[in-house]
């Protein structure tokens, strides 16, 4: 079943051309099923990227799904055009009366801020604290994960000695959870971050689960005893460049930055690195939309 997405949204061709199966709003407003409704709050700074990597990832299962992209009223990106958030993104005081099967709230490079000096901290918040009745369950993704961890549960990140930056393995710690079902036992997945968050602290909170951690990435996935927050701490849903991509804008910009572990064929930027995760990135966005949005969703949220 495809996706729907606005007509003339960018990613739209790009998806078309992978074969990813989409359709606009016109021709999904004829079919007589009711879709899963998902809202992307959008927080990456190029967020044509972001929309992209989250698409293809949600068109790759057998459930219609209508997504609503989100922007933080209280902080404009300056890396996306007016034109392209005006025409295919709304914010928060449009939809606040609306009931969302699923939720994504994705990463953002301001992990080393506090989190209450981040200028849209306040509005973050509102945002999480209505997902409480108005939404079925919500993916949290890097510091969108961190940020759950924070205001839901009371676990602030810390700054790491070194930039956890890389592709890392990882373990599952129960593959029965039906988030990890089809996992491998042990598995890579991307980070990109200078903080991380306790596993301690994680293992001994009575709401929550640790499904899968790195030795060294640490803590990876952690879910809600009550299945409401997913929070994950790396990257899956990054393409096999994005790293690449942000180390050479770290090169260019002079900082210190060592090349990606486990990234780069001998660890030469000059190969071209290969998507080594891309299969349990599709488990994980599949899982979640199946046992987690689809299946805990009423038809009818009256």
């Amino acid at each position: 079943m495809p996706i729907n997405i606005p007509k003339h949204l960018p990613a739209g061709e790009l998806l078309k051309e992978e074969k990813i199966f989409i359709m606009d709003e016109e021709r999904a407003t004829t079919q007589d099923i009711r879709p899963i409704n998902i809202l992307i709050l959008n927080l990456m700074p190029e967020k044509e990227k972001t929309e992209l990597q989250l698409l293809r990832l949600l068109g790759n299962t057998p459930l219609q799904v209508n997504v609503t992209f989100l922007n933080t009223a209280s902080y404009v990106s300056k890396n996306v055009s007016q034109t392209h958030l005006e025409t295919f993104y709304t914010t928060f005081e449009h939809v606040k009366n609306r009931r969302f099967d699923g939720m994504i709230i994705t990463g953002a490079p301001i992990e080393l801020l506090q989190f209450e000096d981040v200028v849209y901290w306040k509005e973050l918040e509102e945002i999480m604290e209505w997902t409480k009745t108005n939404v079925t369950s919500v993916l949290h993704i890097c510091w969108g994960a961190q940020a759950a961890l924070y205001h839901h549960y009371g676990i602030d990140k810390f700054e790491l000695t070194k930039k956890c930056f890389g592709v890392f393995s990882h373990d599952i710690t129960d593959p029965t959870v039906n988030l990890a079902r089809g996992f491998n036992d042990v598995f890579v997945a991307p980070h990109s971050r200078h903080t991380g968050v306790s596993l301690e602290e994680i293992k001994s909170h009575p709401d929550l689960t640790l499904l899968s951690a790195s030795e060294e990435a640490g803590a990876f996935i952690v879910i809600s005893n009550d299945a409401k927050h997913i929070m994950v701490t790396g990257h899956l849903e990054y393409d096999a460049h994005t790293l690449g991509d942000e180390y050479a804008r770290d090169v260019e910009k002079g900082a210190d930055i060592d090349i990606p572990v486990n990234y780069y064929p001998n660890d030469d930027p000059s190969k071209e690195p290969m998507n080594t995760w891309r299969s349990h990135t599709h488990l994980l966005f599949s899982n979640w939309l199946n046992y987690y949005v689809y299946q805990k969703t009423p038809y009818n949220w009256s």
